[in-house]
């Protein structure tokens, strides 16, 4: 649990600190709505990216490093990890976010306050601010709340697929200790296909967490529920989403790869048959 709490607090201390310079860090930052040039994604897609990295990095010798309740819940359901475990990993990955969203806070707070007095707009109005730590659905799904959850289920089901090629040793799976370096590709590439939809939470704890704290912290429901311009009550779609995703992602590579790859590394280890004389 302490490996999984810290490895999480890692990956949301660098993947929300790599938002925050994209929205109120750098110079012209900070406008009060969310308009994401090129090179701000590219610095958010690869923030996330290398957050993975380090937080798997850290705790994968001792957790496995999980890190996502989405990661814990479809190890269950494939029997890699026992179930009795499973909510104690969920409580120490929410609080890992939690904390790890706190400390951002604790180090931008004066750039976000400066930014919402630029804008002369209060905290729980401030989409753009919230927006650093928590994800929201793209204006275009206007009150849809399909759209989103697809765009959640799809993404986290391609982390969980490839995840899986990844770790999977039959497969052509990385050696070197290179499985947190590639598994942070995926995340990379995920964002950069796609995350524009609604933030690509991809991970329950990663965005419920942040937006506990950002409830507490002012934005108001923004946060909690989860209420825009838009949209209302959106604050259960990145927790239902990846939580379906991930278990569609292993069931895919379970039920269509792996009974392939078993059936050749049963073959191989076998050896060629022979002839008796």
């Amino acid at each position: 649990m302490l490996a999984e709490f810290l490895g999480t607090f890692v990956l949301l201390l660098l993947g929300i600190g790599s938002v925050a310079v994209a929205v109120v860090g750098l110079p012209g930052s900070g406008r009060q709505f969310v308009e994401f040039g090129p090179a701000n994604w590219l610095i958010i897609s690869w923030g996330w990216g290398l957050a993975v990295v380090f937080g798997v990095y850290v705790a994968g010798g001792i957790s496995g490093a999980h890190l996502n309740p989405a990661v814990t819940l479809a190890f269950a359901v494939r029997r890699d990890f026992p179930w009795q475990k499973v909510l104690p990993y969920w409580l120490a990955q929410i609080l890992g976010a939690f904390v790890g969203a706190a400390l951002v806070y604790a180090c931008y707070r004066w750039a976000i306050d400066a930014a919402n007095t630029k804008a002369a707009i209060p905290r729980d109005e401030s989409l753009a601010t919230y927006s650093i730590f928590a994800t929201f659905p793209a204006e275009y799904f206007g009150d849809s709340w399909w759209g989103p959850l697809l765009d959640q289920i799809v993404g986290t089901g391609i982390l969980l697929l490839l995840i899986c090629a990844l770790i999977d040793m039959r497969n052509v799976a990385p050696l070197s200790n290179l499985h947190p370096f590639l598994i942070g590709l995926v995340v990379v590439a995920i964002g950069l296909t796609f995350g524009t939809n609604a933030g690509y939470a991809i991970n329950p704890a990663r965005d419920f967490g942040p937006r506990l704290f950002t409830y507490f912290e002012g934005w108001g429901d923004i946060a909690l529920p989860g209420t825009f311009g838009w949209f209302s009550g959106y604050w259960w779609i990145p927790i239902a989403g990846p939580l379906i995703g991930g278990i569609a992602g292993v069931l895919v590579y379970d039920l269509l790869l792996k009974p392939v790859i078993t059936a050749r590394a049963g073959a191989q280890e076998e050896g060629p048959a022979t002839e008796e004389p």
